[in-house]
């Protein structure tokens, strides 16, 4: 199975734990609402426990494989994007998460779109509060 497929079920499994050996120790997570990434695995981990817990119905409805060239040195890699549907607190969410590997199969770097932009507003307010929550930002903190 290959790493995008064992992410794609852990993610619809909500299993976090199984989320971690999928990660490269300095991963960068591109998020709809914050201007730069959460970096490195201890972060992101926390960042996706806040997500399972915070989309509703969520589920993979598509998949494309490519190549995508990365944000930190131009090169080329194996990608895959995974389109999804979810609901959070009451507003329809469409959108794409991007996966691109490392040269060992791992995410290296995660970037996720959403649309409309009233979601991902309603998206972004649910995802800090839980991020406060868990004491992964300060309570000032903004997207």
């Amino acid at each position: 199975m290959s790493t995008a497929e064992r992410f794609r079920k852990a993610v619809e499994e909500r299993d976090l734990a199984a989320l971690e050996g999928l990660f490269t120790p300095d991963i960068r997570f591109f998020s709809p609402v914050k201007f730069t990434p959460f970096e490195g695995r201890p972060m992101v981990l926390g960042l996706f426990g806040v997500l399972l817990r915070t989309f509703e119905d969520f589920r993979y409805v598509g998949r494309f494989e490519g190549v995508a060239e990365t944000t930190t040195d131009g090169e080329e890699t194996d990608a895959h994007t995974l389109v999804f549907r979810a609901t959070v607190n009451g507003k329809e969410i469409h959108g794409i998460d991007l996966l691109q590997f490392d040269d060992e199969g791992l995410i290296k770097e995660f970037t996720v779109m959403v649309r409309p932009k009233s979601a991902v507003e309603v998206l972004g307010d649910a995802v800090l509060a839980g991020l406060v929550a868990d004491g992964l930002v300060p309570a000032a903190a903004g997207h």
